[in-house]
């Protein structure tokens, strides 16, 4: 049997979501040392006190943003998941879907860094962080099954190993490079402006290390990967590059146009 939500409680949702949207334009237009909830309550035509009723604190706020945006950027990697791509070709796709993601949505890169910090992690309710941890879940379990594809397919030699452990260095490599593109200027200090040039090498790099079948033929052949990054763009976020201002751009650390 399916419940319904009740009008009360439909009401109470859509209020949430409109203090969750109001967050998310201030954290772009203010970053997030100009989060108030006092401004964002004032945004939404609310009292302070209403804002509260829903999130006990600004961490358990900012906990419930980063959890929505979370939401979003497991429908990129849906989309690399449900594809008929190979296995290696996924595991791609899913580098180049953190990449658009991050450019779409820059704000939640910096957010999430925040709100994972010790200090604001304790101070958020268990329910948040539960919530966030829950709405991460789905995006491990897409790139464990692709993992768990190449070994059934014989694309990749477990070695005895448990899946996600094949993911895990990807994982750090990507959050790491991530963190350097958001931390404005330490790249341009050292003249490395194609970032996600970088990354997507290194991917392809260690995925040869790994012996993931079939290897790239030289990773460092710069046009060999700008075309494996338009063909996945143009498979999986066609629509998101279809005015070109969506697309990923190698040579820089921002989206085209």
């Amino acid at each position: 049997m399916i419940k319904t939500r009740s009008g009360r409680e439909q009401a109470l949702a859509e209020r949430e979501q409109l203090f969750i949207e109001a967050t998310r334009q201030q954290l772009c237009n203010e970053g997030l040392l100009g989060i108030q909830m006092a401004a964002i309550a004032r945004s939404c035509n609310f009292a302070t006190g209403t804002l509260y009723h829903h999130f006990a604190s600004k961490e358990d706020l900012l906990m419930a943003v980063c959890t929505e945006l979370t939401a979003t950027r497991r429908e990129y990697f849906k989309r690399v998941a449900d594809s008929s791509l190979s296995s290696r070709d996924k595991m791609m796709g899913f580098s180049v879907a953190f990449a658009l993601f991050a450019q779409h949505h820059p704000e939640h890169f910096r957010l999430e860094q925040y709100v994972m910090t010790d200090v604001v992690w304790q101070a958020a309710s268990t329910h948040r962080r539960d919530q966030l941890l829950e709405a991460h879940q789905p995006i491990g379990r897409m790139v464990e099954g692709v993992v768990q594809e190449a070994m059934d397919n014989g694309e990749l030699e477990s070695h005895g190993n448990a899946p996600l452990t094949f993911s895990v260095g990807l994982w750090a490599m990507t959050i790491g490079m991530h963190t350097l593109i958001h931390a404005e200027g330490i790249l341009n200090m050292y003249a490395l402006n194609d970032p996600y040039r970088m990354l997507l090498r290194h991917v392809q790099l260690q995925l040869n290390a790994m012996q993931w079948q079939p290897l790239a033929e030289n990773p460092f052949d710069d046009a060999a990967l700008n075309s494996k990054v338009s063909e996945l763009c143009n498979a999986l976020f066609g629509d998101l590059c279809s005015d070109k201002s969506g697309c990923l751009n190698l040579d820089s650390d921002r989206a085209c146009g």
